[in-house]
């Protein structure tokens, strides 16, 4: 086996984020957004719970989706190419530590190779939403540390995340204090939600510099957030860069019109548009028919040289 071949999902990871090169994520959420993202040459992918909530349920970000559902769909987008990590969402473990820790057990047995957990209560919703609520350090600390138990359990490498959405609950140095305690806990990286200014943004990369553990940022389209291109961000220092919306809204805009136009009696006309064939060659329709033929070419031969037996 090549040493490609021998890696895990969480140590493909692990050797992306050690080349010190900010890792840009396009956020993606089924199958077809997987697809496009995997085409698109990118070197790792991030399962957006906002996507799977309004893609597979039809719903708002405001968690609904369950343990189940997250699961079901990062196997599914992590299986489609295993030789590209996927970082996942995890909401809030979805529970006590049990349930935390059953979610990791999960993910590590699904192939997802990182993950991040955060600090709000059960019944979160979008961080990028006003009136959020946070857990207690205590609390918060208990999903963290039952995530790391299981990985050690396991004897996975699956990467640890830890996020907080306390800034807009408590404040600028509460946040940096839960991502700390976190790291003392075991978290492999950070993840601090909705940063609105470029000073908070480079304080708390100057306060991870150095320690081995990797920093995060979400970059929302159309939202509040502080917005820095890829350059920007690894002048910055930051490890990972990760795009929930870059699919969605596409989609969405391209959507409702096409529908608007139809309802209106048109059909909305693209220039150059691809045929079938052109969107099932990205969806894996040339390697399907290879390995169709791979296999019918065998057996054909297996009978020819076995017909007068």
């Amino acid at each position: 086996m090549s040493q490609q071949e021998e890696l895990t999902p969480g140590g493909r990871l692990r050797r992306l984020l050690a080349t010190g090169k900010t890792l840009i994520c396009p956020g993606v959420y089924d199958g077809f957004s997987a697809r496009m993202a995997l085409a698109a040459g990118f070197d790792c992918l991030y399962m957006t719970g906002a996507g799977v909530s309004m893609s597979r349920i039809g719903m708002a970000d405001l968690g609904l989706a369950t343990q189940t559902e997250m699961v079901d769909t990062a196997g599914m987008i992590a299986n489609i190419d295993p030789k590209t990590p996927l970082i996942a969402d995890a909401d809030t473990g979805y529970g006590t530590a049990a349930n935390v820790a059953r979610t990791v057990e999960r993910y590590i047995a699904v192939g997802v190779a990182g993950f991040h957990l955060e600090d709000q209560v059960v019944t979160k919703k979008c961080g990028h939403l006003k009136g959020k609520e946070c857990v207690s350090l205590s609390e918060y600390l208990t999903r963290i540390k039952a995530a790391v138990e299981v990985r050690k359990k396991r004897e996975s490498d699956i990467v640890i995340i830890a996020r907080t959405d306390s800034l807009a609950t408590h404040g600028f140095d509460e946040a940096l204090r839960r991502l700390k305690a976190a790291v003392k806990c075991g978290a492999d990286a950070v993840f601090l939600e909705a940063i609105t200014t470029k000073e908070q943004l480079e304080t708390y990369c100057d306060t991870f510099r150095g320690t081995g553990v990797a920093t995060l940022h979400n970059l929302v389209q159309g939202s509040f957030g502080y917005k820095l291109t890829p350059k920007e961000a690894e002048q910055c220092g930051l490890g990972i860069m990760i795009y929930p919306a870059l699919c969605l809204l596409p989609a969405y805009l391209g959507i409702t019109k096409a529908l608007r136009a139809l309802k209106e009696g048109k059909e909305e006309e693209y220039s150059g548009e691809p045929g079938p064939s052109v969107i099932f060659q990205v969806c894996g329709m040339n390697e399907t028919q290879e390995f169709d033929r791979e296999v019918s070419d065998w057996v054909q031969a297996y009978e020819k040289d076995n017909a007068e037996e």
